[in-house]
């Protein structure tokens, strides 16, 4: 089956961050008791009229505008009929023929090549409600509805089927969620339901222009989830062609657990669900002086952040992209920078030596010591216990030679479990780093009048046996000698 090839075209659901649902003034927060967050009109009672919520409108054509997108000025709003017990309407108010944002793309980056992702269209619909399956011992004996969910306002980003495997559908999730945290468009919580997407799978012969009988793969909540699903999908789809079947156009459920997928239904067509203009809502109108307006607030992108810190404070393109894929964590490392010693976001002339040494040993520290840390406790840089300017004060400490390395990991590792500041720990364990050249000298002396083998040895080229009496004096000193400063003392009273 070598001579088939994978197509993959995804479309992402995220929720907008706004206070509000789209069409009525009920509140978007999550987790509220069941049925809580409900009026008449979200409900679809009778006789009710929705109002559109303008944050919504800007936050989706802020997206469509940071991913080049072409913004139409005249948009419509359309009912997409199908019964659902989550939809109390029998009908979704989304966007059909007329969407807000069209033909834009996403950069993304697989085994070191880059490859850009179109981007069909973008539009603007309302989220359905939320069913609760109560399962018995045997069977399925009942459903719970809870309707908080039901007009959320809710951005779906349709590619086109330009993805070819799980990698690179899971660099493209990856890289888009990265670009809405950093808008502040969407929260893109995968576990709350706010960031997720379905998987339209299909292959076909090497060199075949006309796209396969695709598959639509639901309910996934994880990058993870969405690489097996797909890389499932593939398979299953070769094995039937393998076998001599055909390929039936159809939606799946993918169960995480026993990693599988299951048919579903069908899958419709676009005139299955009988779009028409929504009669209770005007045409969306957007004149140019509002784009430009939001064109002026789009914030720095990632990429573009990724840059600056690689050409302003010359960290190494793996650091830069580790620290600004999750736009918390790169807000987390430029504070601490500002108390590391080195420059904060907006500078940007080159920086000097001590500038430079600053950033690259936070970033170090940053992606090596802390988030290490986190990942082990299971915890997001939003939850660390280490405030950023509590990290940027340590790594100066070390940079500045008032703390040995050994001794900052020391520091922090008491820095995650209380959350104190490293002077308040470094005082209480004694830790504060020799440098006093007198100082070390007197305990070089010691060392060596203890240690004539050794000299011997460092004299017949022996270069350990220099090792050897540089432990000696860190073990006088309880760790505390500067080790530079304990090398270059030895060899000049070796020498």
């Amino acid at each position: 089956m070598s001579q088939f090839e994978t197509v993959i075209g995804l479309e992402v659901h995220a929720q907008l961050k706004t206070d509000s649902k789209i069409f009525c003034g009920c509140s978007t927060q999550y987790g509220a008791p069941p049925n809580t967050n409900i009026c008449p009109v979200c409900t679809g009672q009778p006789g009710v009229l929705p109002v559109l919520n303008r944050k919504a409108v800007s936050f989706l054509v802020t997206t469509g505008l940071a991913l080049g997108c072409s913004i139409n000025p005249r948009s419509l709003f359309a009912r997409k009929q199908y019964f659902y017990p989550d939809l109390p309407k029998n009908y979704q108010i989304s966007q059909y023929e007329l969407p807000l944002a069209e033909r834009g793309c996403v950069d993304i980056v697989v085994a070191g090549e880059t490859k850009r992702i179109r981007v069909h269209r973008i539009h603007l619909e309302e989220d359905a409600g939320k069913l609760l399956h109560a399962i018995g011992a045997r069977t399925l004996d009942y459903s719970l509805v809870d309707l908080n969910r039901t007009g959320v306002p809710l951005m779906e980003i349709v590619s086109e089927p330009d993805l070819r495997s799980p990698e690179e559908a899971v660099a493209y999730l990856t890289k888009l969620k990265s670009i809405l945290e950093y808008l502040g468009v969407s929260d893109c919580d995968m576990e709350e339901g706010k960031f997720r997407c379905d998987a339209n799978v299909s292959i076909r012969p090497v060199g075949q222009k006309e796209l396969g009988t695709k598959a639509e793969i639901k309910n996934m909540n994880s990058f993870s989830g969405v690489r097996d699903a797909i890389a499932y999908e593939v398979e299953r789809q070769k094995n039937i062609i393998a076998s001599g079947g055909k390929i039936v156009q159809e939606t799946r459920l993918w169960n995480a657990d026993t990693k599988e997928s299951h048919s579903m239904r069908s899958k419709e067509e676009a005139h299955d669900y009988r779009y028409f203009p929504d009669p209770d809502l005007v045409p969306i109108e957007l004149d140019e002086r509002y784009l430009d307006s939001l064109r002026k607030e789009l914030p720095e992108l990632p990429e573009a952040r990724c840059a600056r810190l690689v050409g302003v404070l010359g960290l190494s393109a793996y650091d830069a992209g580790v620290i600004t894929a999750e736009k918390a964590l790169a807000d987390y490392y430029e504070e601490a920078l500002k108390t590391a010693g080195g420059e904060p976001h907006g500078k940007t002339t080159t920086p000097d030596a001590a500038e430079t040494s600053a950033a690259k040993m936070l970033a170090n520290w940053t992606i090596t010591e802390l988030i290490g840390r986190l990942n082990t406790a299971g915890k997001t840089i939003v939850q660390s216990p280490v405030v950023p300017q509590h990290l940027g004060r340590l790594v100066f400490l070390v940079r500045t030679g008032a703390l040995s390395g050994k001794m900052g990991k020391t520091v922090i590792e008491e820095m995650f479990i209380s959350g104190r500041p490293p002077e308040e720990i470094i005082k209480e364990k004694g830790l504060v780093q020799i440098s006093d050249e007198t100082a070390i000298g007197k305990l070089c002396d010691e060392a060596l009048t203890e240690s004539p083998k050794a000299i011997e040895e460092y004299k017949a080229g022996k270069e350990r046996a220099l090792g050897a009496l540089v432990g000696l004096v860190m073990k006088k000193s309880k760790g505390q000698a500067n080790p530079a400063a304990v090398n270059k003392i030895l060899k000049e009273k070796l020498s």
